[in-house]
């Protein structure tokens, strides 16, 4: 996920600092920049499989695309976004170089609670040169497995929940913008084919 910022950074080194235990805090990722892949990619529309073995190659995976979404820069990455159909997911809500990071490995994450709507502008690395409002869940109760194999359940709401539901999504082969209207989808479609034909 790219962020429009439409939540303060204020309120997103609040959530960030919620998280806790769940993340750990470190200078710098190290890793191999990945290619993300964009819209209309196949890769993104394919569903996540659920992932069983929790091995050296999963993590480093997951170092790969915290360096990719570090690099890009975003705040959230899924793993179709990079070509794996592995469900899992990393984010990051204020990665700046001039903070201490504190990434996020989510494996199997699952929404089993939401409340409330909210709607914010999004945007996205896989989705070039477009923005707009979608309506989410206000907030949501996430489950999941950590890269140390240890159960996560973070309860989430304004940036963290929004990014929560937009890498979900990836992982389910959704889009940001399957959420906007047809006729907004459309324009994004003709916009998009001018851009792809300029390449």
């Amino acid at each position: 996920m790219r962020t429009n910022a439409t939540v303060s950074w204020h309120d997103a080194r609040i959530e960030r600092d919620k998280l806790g235990a769940h993340c750990k805090q470190i200078m710098n990722v190290n890793g191999e920049k990945l290619k993300i892949f964009t819209y209309p990619a196949p890769v993104l529309r394919q569903k996540a499989k659920i992932i069983t073995n929790i091995n050296g190659d999963l993590k480093k995976l997951t170092d790969n695309m915290l360096f990719t979404m570090y690099s890009a820069p975003g705040i959230g990455l899924a793993a179709n976004q990079v070509g794996s159909l592995d469900r899992v997911i990393v984010f990051d809500l204020k990665p700046d170089e001039k903070e201490m990071k504190k990434p996020c490995v989510l494996i199997n994450p699952e929404i089993v609670e939401r409340e409330g709507t909210t709607k914010s502008e999004e945007a996205c690395l896989s989705v070039i040169d477009y923005s707009a409002e979608v309506k989410r869940s206000a907030k949501v109760l996430v489950r999941g497995i950590g890269i140390d194999e240890k159960p996560l359940e973070i309860e989430a709401e304004g940036l963290l929940a929004i990014c929560l539901q937009h890498e979900i999504d990836h992982l389910n082969g959704i889009l940001f913008i399957d959420h906007i209207s047809s006729l907004k989808r459309a324009m994004y479609k003709k916009k998009l084919k001018k851009i792809l034909n300029k390449e």
